[in-house]
C-alpha cells in the first residue's frame, strides 16, 4: 500500500549495579518542539494510522526540513495491551527519509527514568516487532494498541525496564518507518538516527546534545541497530560522537543467503514472501510479474502481517513454490538482485563505536537444516557465517568488536546473548575499554553481492 507517501516536492525516480542488573536481564530474557498549525497546510499522513498525531500539517514542506526535526509532540500513559501502567511516555513526530530518500515522517517513544541517576544517558532500543502492519508499530502499540501483532512490543517492556530502573531514558523508534517497511535495512538505520537526532532536540525529553549513547537490538532490532552504526559518522556525526557502542544478536548481514537457509523450513519458511513484501512496499517494486498464482495469494494476504501470523504457517514452502517457472531462483529477477545487493550490511559505511555481536547456530531446534555450500549453519533463520563475515570486515577496518557464537535457535539464543550485550553495553558507559576477539573470529561465508542468473 503506497499511497500514504508524504509529498515531495522533488520526488526521486527510485533511510556499582552491573552484577544486579544483569542478573535480573537474565531472568526477564529467558521469559521471553510542537510546529503551529498555518494556513494553506501541507497535509500528510502517516502509514494510515486513524491518529492525527500522525499528521503533519506544517506549511513547509518535508523537503527543506533538516532530517530529525520535530513535528509533533504528545504525552501518554504507557500501555501494554491497551492497560495503561503508572508511567508516561513522551512520542515525538520528526522528520526522515523512507529507503529511497524520500522525506516523511516517523515516530519515536521516550521514556524518562522515575528517579535519573547522574548525567542523562540513553539506551535506544531498537524493536524486534516486526509486522508489515503500521499498528504494531511501538509508538502505536504503547499508546494504546492492542492485539496479537503488538505482543511482541509489548514483551520487550521486560528487556529495557531494568535500564530504566537504573536511570537510562530509553529511546524506542519505529524503525520500520510509518509504512511498516519489513526487511528494508538501510531504512531502519536511517529512522533510527534521525529519531536521536530529534529527541537530543526536543526540550520534552531532558536528553539534551550531550548524553551518551549505547544502541541495543535483537533480530529485527539488530538490522535497525547495526544500520545505524554504519552509517551514522556520514549521515549525523555529531550523533556518532556520542555512541558508546552497538549491542546486537541475531542478525541479519546479507538477505539474499537467509532467503535460501530459511527456503523449506518448517517455522521459518514464511518469512520469504513477508521479507518480500516489505522490500517491495519500501522501494516501490512490482514483484508481480515474477510470482505465481499461489505467490500472489500469499503476498496479498500478508500485505498487514505481524510476524507471529508468519512463523510456522508455512511449513516447507520453498522459492518454486510462489515464483514463476521462468524465474527458478531469486537470482535470476534482476530487480530483486539490484535491491538485495543494497541490503547487504557493511555497504553503507563503518561504524566508529564498539560493537558486540552475537549469533546462534542450533537453527534444526526450529526446523531449518543447515545450509550447503556458501550457507551452513544459522538459528534458524540469520546466517552464522555470515555474522561471523560482518564481524571480520569490521575488525580489519579498525572496529574493536566481540563477537559470541552460541549453540542454539533464534529465540533461545536471546537468553544468553541479552546478559552479556547488556552487560557489555554497561562497561562502554562506564568507559571502561571494550574487549576484542579479532583475533579468533572463525571465517564465513561470502559478502560479495550476487549476480544476476541468465
Amino acid at each position: 500500500m503506497r499511497s500514504m507517501r508524504v509529498p515531495s516536492p522533488i520526488r526521486p525516480s527510485g533511510r556499582s549495579r552491573r552484577g544486579g542488573v544483569v542478573g535480573v536481564l537474565a531472568a526477564l530474557a529467558a521469559v521471553a518542539a510542537l510546529l503551529a498549525v498555518p494556513a494553506a497546510p501541507v497535509q500528510a499522513r502517516a502509514g494510515g494510522l486513524d491518529d492525527p498525531f500522525y499528521d503533519y500539517t506544517g506549511s513547509t514542506p518535508l523537503a527543506d526540513l533538516a532530517p530529525g526535526t520535530v513535528l509533533n509532540t504528545r504525552t501518554v500513559p504507557y500501555s501494554i495491551q491497551g492497560l495503561p501502567l503508572p508511567i508516561t511516555a513522551t512520542q515525538l513526530l520528526y522528520r526522515t527519509e523512507d529507503a529511497l530518500g524520500r522525506p516523511v515522517v516517523n515516530a519515536t517513544t521516550v521514556v524518562k527514568p522515575l528517579v535519573p541517576l547522574g548525567e542523562p544517558k540513553v539506551l535506544s532500543y531498537q524493536s524486534f516487532y516486526d509486522s508489515l502492519n503500521p499498528a504494531d508499530q511501538p509508538s502505536t502499540v504503547i499508546a494504546g494498541g492492542q492485539g496479537l501483532g503488538a505482543g511482541n512490543v509489548n514483551v520487550e517492556t521486560l528487556i529495557f525496564a531494568p535500564a530504566l530502573l537504573a536511570g537510562f531514558t530509553i529511546n524506542i523508534p519505529d524503525t520500520q518507518g510509518q509504512q511498516a517497511d519489513f526487511a528494508a535495512g538501510p531504512e531502519y538505520g536511517v529512522t533510527t538516527i534521525d529519531s536521536l537526532r530529534a529527541i537530543s532536540r526536543s526540550d520534552a525529553t531532558g536528553v539534551g546534545t550531550s548524553a551518551k549513547i549505547g544502541l541495543l537490538g535483537y533480530s529485527g532490532g539488530a538490522i535497525a541497530s547495526e544500520w545505524a552504526a554504519e552509517l551514522v559518522a556520514e549521515r549525523a556525526p555529531a550523533i556518532a560522537r556520542r555512541i558508546v557502542g552497538t549491542a546486537i544478536g541475531g542478525v541479519l548481514v546479507k538477505p539474499s543467503t537467509n532467503l535460501h537457509y530459511i527456503s523449506g523450513s518448517q517455522v521459518w519458511a514464511g518469512v520469504a514472501p513477508m521479507a518480500l513484501v516489505g522490500i517491495a512496499r519500501a522501494y516501490d517494486l512490482d514483484l508481480s510479474p515474477y510470482v505465481n498464482a499461489r505467490g500472489r495469494a500469499i503476498m496479498k494476504k500478508l500485505q498487514n502481517a505481524p510476524i507471529s501470523q508468519v512463523l510456522g504457517f508455512y511449513p516447507g514452502l520453498t522459492w518454486t513454490d510462489i515464483a514463476k517457472k521462468r524465474y527458478p531462483t531469486p537470482e535470476s529477477v534482476p530487480v530483486y538482485v539490484r535491491i538485495a545487493n543494497q541490503l547487504i550490511m557493511s555497504t553503507g559505511g563503518t561504524p566508529t563505536s564498539p560493537m558486540f555481536i552475537g549469533q546462534g547456530t542450533g537453527g534444526e531446534l526450529e526446523g531449518t537444516a543447515a545450509g550447503g555450500p556458501g550457507i551452513g549453519k544459522g538459528d534458524g533463520v540469520m546466517v552464522a557465517g555470515d555474522v561471523r563475515s560482518l564481524a571480520r570486515r569490521y575488525c580489519d577496518r579498525g572496529v574493536t568488536l566481540q563477537y559470541r557464537q552460541y549453540p542454539l535457535s533464534h529465540f533461545t539464543t536471546v537468553a544468553l546473548w541479552l546478559p552479556e550485550a547488556y552487560g557489555w553495553l554497561l562497561q562502554r558507559f562506564a568507559g571502561v575499554a571494550a574487549p576484542s576477539s579479532c583475533g579468533s573470529i572463525a571465517a564465513g561465508n561470502s559478502l560479495a553481492p550476487i549476480s544476476v542468473e541468465r
